[in-house]
């Protein structure tokens, strides 16, 4: 992520103005440069290739109550009850909620912010780079947060869903009936198979049929760490083995030409089945992620040999984040010059922040694999 100011007249001159030593002036400047990138920094966070930008965007006005009906999420053949998962504050621990579907479902939101500072003598200078580092600054702090909330409800939902007496979790990779561990470790196209069939089970029925009208649900895409991306290019060049013989040793079978070449030829954003597969650092053994899922996780996963695969279906409106708009500026991002310091204090400070929420209204949308 990267903020750049360009070098306009303008700009040089509205950033020079916030190290007047008229208060008036400068106050009024750094009101002008906050009302600009406020705007900016809003959609460079909700572009961001992270996890928590997987969920939909509800917006609400500020000043009301957010609350969604759920009949209108959930299909009228659908079982009378929902589990719903969200945090009542930032960083709390997630909870699930018994609603019917008839409900309406209050939402508990809460406030990230953050607040950065720099010399003034920067400004002075019209050092453009520090301003915009500066701003970078709070765009990466406000995703921080974001991301690490969205992954305490993600893995929180993940780890305790159940339909129709099915986990959403599938076990470790075992080859053999020996009880083989040939291919333990290892991510291969029949573990991505295997987590269509779970997510298309799990889309069935409340009673647990075939859905109405024979309308057919499946994981869009996959969250992985870089080595479990290192696997799916490895498709290009190794075989792949998903079943052993009888006494538990892995036989080589040939990986298909086409398949081969889909994976060579899109190892930079690697597709397969159809299915997007979204690579964060904070998945794989001993990472972030990893560990969050640990802890909610009452089956047998250890952080720091297992890793987790996590497929979501994003067809389905499930994962939701409320967030407030500004009835004044119309946004999300609310980015305020900070008055605290004085002239004696040589500082300009900047404050945003934005009101939102997480929340999973349907944890079928999520099915993982452990690897």
């Amino acid at each position: 992520m990267k903020i750049t100011l360009k070098n306009t007249p303008e700009q040089i001159e509205l950033v020079k103005a916030m190290a007047s030593r008229n208060r008036d002036v400068a106050y009024e400047a750094q009101t002008a440069l906050a009302e600009f990138i406020g705007p900016v920094l809003a959609e460079v966070v909700n572009q961001a290739p992270v996890l928590s930008n997987l969920f939909t965007t509800l917006q609400y006005n500020a000043d009301d109550n957010p609350s969604i009906p759920l009949d209108l999420y959930f299909d009228i053949s659908d079982e009378d009850y929902v589990q719903v998962y969200s945090q009542s504050r930032a960083g709390g621990l997630p909870t699930s909620e018994v609603h019917p579907t008839s409900a309406e479902l209050k939402i508990a939101t809460y406030s990230l912010d953050s607040a950065v500072s720099f010399d003034r003598r920067y400004a002075a200078k019209s050092r453009m780079d520090v301003v915009a580092k500066t701003m970078t600054r709070v765009a990466q702090e406000i995703l921080l947060k974001q991301n690490s909330i969205s992954a305490n409800v993600v893995m929180k939902a993940l780890a305790n869903a159940t339909t129709n007496s099915r986990a959403h979790v599938l076990g470790a990779t075992q080859v053999g009936s020996s009880g083989s561990t040939t291919n333990s470790g290892r991510f291969t196209l029949a573990d991505l198979n295997q987590l269509l069939t779970l997510s298309k089970r799990i889309s069935s029925s409340f009673v647990g049929g075939t859905p109405e009208g024979g309308r057919g649900r499946g994981v869009t895409d996959i969250l992985v760490s870089p080595e479990m991306v290192e696997e799916l290019r490895a498709i290009a060049y190794n075989p792949i083995n998903t079943k052993g013989a009888a006494d538990g040793t892995a036989g080589v079978v040939k990986t298909a030409d086409v398949i081969a070449q889909q994976a060579y030829s899109s190892a930079g954003a690697p597709e397969f089945y159809g299915i997007n597969v979204i690579e964060l650092n904070e998945l794989g053994t001993g990472q972030k992620f990893n560990k969050v899922f640990d802890d909610n996780y009452g089956g047998t996963f250890t952080e720091a040999n297992d890793q987790i695969v996590v497929g979501i279906d994003r067809g389905r409106e499930s994962l939701i984040r409320p967030v407030a708009v500004d009835s004044e500026s119309g946004g999300e991002f609310n980015l305020i010059a900070d008055d605290q310091y004085s002239i004696r204090q040589s500082k300009i400070g900047y404050f945003g922040s934005l009101e939102e929420g997480r929340i999973v209204l349907d944890d079928r949308a999520l099915v993982g694999k452990i690897i």
